[in-house]
């Protein structure tokens, strides 16, 4: 049930420089102008839809450029497919198994593998990665010390998003610590705004910003045990954590309308109610994604109407949260295309196919080859820096490495209890309890049906 965190082996990547030249493996290296898979589908499953999922068809098409490959990509959503394990493992049924999936949460990806529906990479792609990526996105991509997953696309949660008109009418700036940030939220509370509005409704920002205190509070390693079950949910830090998180709804003046009005708050009104022409909160804390619905879904210019501070630390002596989701491109095994799959793969991990999706925008990528000029906009460049910089300090979603029981499905598991919560914060203790009698039965189930580390 409890999986360490491992290193990918720099001895077997730095020992593929030379199988690379005797290799026929990928289809990339067309100096003479072939193209190896002229002819060929390659099929890729993934959950992106709509302005995501015209975004990575130009990725795709830059494999077809490279490749000649045709690319067919089957969008979960597209399909009114929610729950994306439960989609692939219904193609592998049909017997029409993707040649790569785009794993959208770590813990599925750990669940592929350890059901054995995963191809290990080969060292080609290990050393491009290698090349490209800080070690934890590999380590992220691997299970039992074997390489599956090569990530792609990232997400930046740490990142309190902020209207600078407000703030200079209230006098307050950026914070330097979670102390700071309070007295803010208070003077701009009692200049007429409130400091926050929170995306209760959705649940899932509920467990980030649990998350990103937990982190900050606790350190990196008591957050490595917590997220593996290792020190259970009744401990001590889990508790001080929930104090802290449950003063935001104490008194109506942290967040607009208080836990109540947070609960009737989906992500999208939680950032309208910053930016929308009559706002009604300063700050809307959730990822680099709140970009794309400030100037989407409200028709504002990011670099002149937003801004962002990383979510600051939390006590004396702690250090400013890093965490981060993504999604990661495994190859199936029982595919029909499996050569052509470690070439796409190895084609995602270069610079040139994050370069594609980072000039369209609503993306960002944790390699550290990609030219920050590549993103359309200074905000964005800003936020993929504070990734890139982060480095090994990058934490992963602790609910996206839980099984979906507890930290991934509405009504229920951590989703459904920080809810309550936030309604009632006057008893962190009994939360704590609930969380974690929710968690044993969760990993439990999933230990016992293999689909989690």
């Amino acid at each position: 049930m409890r999986r360490p965190r491992i290193a990918v082996s720099r001895l077997a990547a730095a020992a593929t420089a030379l199988a690379i030249t005797a290799t026929a493996c990928s289809g990339l290296n067309s100096a003479s102008g072939e193209q190896e898979f002229s002819g060929k589908t390659l099929t890729v499953a993934g959950t992106w839809n709509g302005g995501e999922g015209k975004a990575f068809r130009k990725v795709l098409d830059g494999f077809t450029k490279k490749t000649g490959a045709k690319v067919k990509f089957l969008s979960s959503r597209a399909q009114g497919r929610d729950d994306f394990a439960l989609y692939i493992r219904d193609l592998r049924k049909s017997g029409k198994t993707p040649d790569v999936a785009m794993v959208p949460q770590v813990g599925v990806l750990q669940g592929f593998a350890q059901k054995g529906w995963l191809e290990p990479l080969p060292p080609e792609v290990e050393l491009e990665a290698a090349r490209n990526f800080a070690l934890v996105w590999q380590n992220y991509g691997s299970v039992r010390r074997i390489f599956y997953g090569l990530y792609f696309k990232a997400s930046h949660k740490s990142t309190v998003w902020y209207n600078p008109k407000i703030f200079e009418k209230a006098g307050v700036q950026p914070p330097k610590d979670y102390a700071e940030m309070i007295e803010n939220g208070e003077k701009l509370a009692a200049a007429g705004t409130s400091a926050f509005s929170v995306a209760g409704k959705d649940a899932w920002p509920l467990t980030d910003w649990f998350e990103n205190i937990y982190l900050a509070q606790a350190g990196p390693a008591n957050y490595a045990k917590l997220a593996t079950n290792e020190i259970g949910w009744t401990d001590p830090t889990v508790i001080k954590a929930l104090k802290t998180f449950g003063k935001l709804f104490k008194g109506g003046k942290l967040v607009e309308g208080d836990g109540a009005e947070a609960l009737r708050t989906d992500l999208n009104e939680s950032v309208g109610a910053v930016y929308d022409k009559d706002p009604k909160a300063a700050m809307v804390y959730e990822g680099d994604f709140v970009a794309g619905i400030i100037s989407g879904e409200f028709n504002r210019d990011v670099d002149e109407d937003a801004d962002f501070f990383e979510f600051p630390p939390v006590g004396k002596d702690s250090q400013a949260p890093v965490i981060s989701g993504g999604d990661a491109a495994v190859a199936m095994k029982g595919a029909k295309n499996q050569q052509m799959a470690m070439s796409f793969i190895e084609y995602l991990a270069s610079p040139d196919a994050a370069e594609i999706w980072a000039k369209e925008g609503g993306f960002l990528s944790p390699n550290i080859n990609l030219n920050l000029n590549a993103y359309p906009d200074d905000t964005t460049r800003k936020v993929a820096k504070s990734l890139v910089d982060a480095g090994e300090a990058v934490q992963f979603d602790m609910s996206d490495q839980a099984p979906g029981e507890f930290g991934g499905t509405p009504g229920q598991g951590e989703w459904l209890l920080l809810q309550q919560f936030i309604r009632d914060p006057s008893d962190p203790e009994a939360t704590a309890q609930k969380l974690d009698e929710a968690a044993a039965k969760a990993y439990l189930d999933a230990s016992a049906t293999g689909t989690t580390g």
